[in-house]
């Protein structure tokens, strides 16, 4: 979504009472280089002035930061030194694998600036996830300084009640520690899942306003603030801006129709375990494929590779990872031909996983690699990157010499380059004009109405076929 498409409803969530408000990093850094011409740092420094009273909230990736690979320690503590000094509060650090280790140098990084380290447990189920296993990576995250947790049901997979153990288990062994519990409502059963952290003292949830909610995405605000009436529990938000809020994003939706995912509610997703994010994003890879119709060949495909590469949860990058992984196998065969992160995912170079690898495909990613797998923290094999970086960042056109620049072209460094060039054209919102919508509800669906030929090749030979109309 462009900037401008939501800088009107700024003042109101502002004053609306959220605790934080979620609106930078995760996927939204990527999307503004590579589809609107916007640069990252103006949003979030735009944010930062538009909603001066709210603490604002970004999504992580651990020693990923918001690339696809590990960085070197330098380059972690440089890219939150300059998020936090470009505005950011609330840094939710997580990593794909949970592996505590990946986690470390990010939180460090945030304690540094004085701002607030949120440790993040990332939610899957297998037959190796267990309740105690989720309390005690929470005490990892406290030990190394979180000031809070956030439990992250990225793929809408938290029923009920290991909802509420969950939760009682934080907090019955480390005490008062602030809990976020974070969930897609995809699967259809989260919202109850909401209630039951609530009641085992969930300090704050993640929703989404009405307008912008459900399917892939996070549970109805509004629904919340309602179904809390009459109990001991309150949010303290102001319905009158939560409408309005409301209100603005149901004019803005319509014009983004063409990024709309087609699952509302799927329980099947408690199978393929595949997230919101990931769900849109396999039907339009797939569809730009031609292979529309081997998504529930590749839903089905997707637990049989997670649990081959040890059941990692499935959130960026290890989503995409496994998700393409899966696409690939239905293509072209099980293991017959592996992408080079899922090589490597296999090797452990995007850290420690739960469970073991199949031995078999680990085997068939050392000879395709030719790496040996390793059981260190995978940052610690990296050499210093910055300067080299640095240097490569500030040789390309249009790059204005900044820190952040750089950063930029570190996270993306096949993206950026392209975007530099460009960056002064100003953003390019990719959604329908109102115009363009008015004429798009205004459009008549047409039947045939003459004949359709179609060139028809069978056993070698093209054959030419009228198809008249009924």
């Amino acid at each position: 979504m462009a900037m401008e498409d939501m800088v009107d409803a700024c003042a109101d969530i502002d004053q609306a009472g959220y605790w934080s408000v979620e609106c930078w990093g995760g996927a939204t850094y990527d999307s503004c280089i590579r589809f609107l011409n916007e640069d990252p740092w103006v949003r979030l420094r735009t944010f930062r002035e538009l909603m001066p009273n709210s603490r604002l909230q970004m999504l992580l990736r651990g020693q990923n930061l918001l690339g696809y690979r590990h960085y070197e320690d330098m380059v972690v503590d440089k890219f939150v030194e300059k998020s936090a000094e470009n505005g950011m509060d609330v840094f939710r650090v997580f990593d794909a694998l949970n592996d505590p280790r990946n986690m470390a140098r990010a939180m460090a990084a945030v304690k540094k600036t004085g701002k607030h380290a949120q440790g993040t447990i990332c939610y899957t189920i297998s037959p190796l996830h267990t309740v105690e296993g989720y309390v005690k990576v929470a005490g990892q995250l406290i030990d190394m300084g979180a000031e809070s947790i956030c439990l992250k049901d990225m793929a809408a997979l938290l029923q009920p009640q290991p909802a509420y153990d969950i939760i009682k288990g934080i907090k019955d062994t480390y005490g008062d520690i602030r809990i976020a519990l974070h969930c897609h409502s995809t699967s259809g059963v989260t919202f109850i899942s909401l209630m039951k952290a609530i009641e085992a003292g969930v300090d704050s949830v993640d929703t989404s306003i009405s307008s912008m909610s459900l399917g892939p995405g996070h549970n109805p605000t509004e629904s919340l603030v309602a179904a809390l009436e009459g109990t001991e529990y309150t949010t303290n938000l102001k319905m009158d801006k939560l409408l309005k809020i409301r209100d603005h994003f149901a004019k803005i939706r319509p014009r983004y129709a063409a990024f709309e995912s087609a699952t509302l509610v799927d329980v099947e997703i408690l199978l393929s375990q595949i997230p919101g994010g990931m769900l849109s994003n396999l039907e339009s890879q797939l569809k730009a494929q031609g292979a529309g119709d081997k998504l529930q060949d590749v839903m089905e495909e997707i637990p049989r590779v997670k649990a081959a590469s040890g059941h990692p949860p499935l959130v960026t990058p290890t989503s995409q990872i496994v998700g393409t992984q899966a696409v690939f196998n239905v293509l072209f065969g099980p293991y017959k031909k592996l992408t080079g992160e899922f090589a490597d995912l296999m090797l452990g170079y995007y850290g420690e996983t739960i469970g073991p690898h199949d031995p078999e495909v680990v085997a068939i990613a050392e000879q395709q690699t030719g790496k040996q797998p390793i059981t260190v923290r995978p940052a610690d094999l990296m050499e210093p990157e910055w300067e080299t970086l640095d240097a490569e960042a500030k040789q390309l056109e249009g790059n204005d010499g900044s820190v952040e620049d750089t950063l930029t072209y570190a996270m993306f460094p096949q993206v950026a380059p392209g975007f530099f060039k460009t960056r002064d054209e100003g953003p390019k919102s990719v959604a329908m004009t109102e115009a363009q919508l008015a004429a798009s509800k205004e459009a008549k669906t047409q039947g045939i109405t003459g004949p359709v030929k179609y060139n028809v090749t069978l056993g070698g030979r093209t054959h030419a076929v009228q198809v008249e109309p009924a």
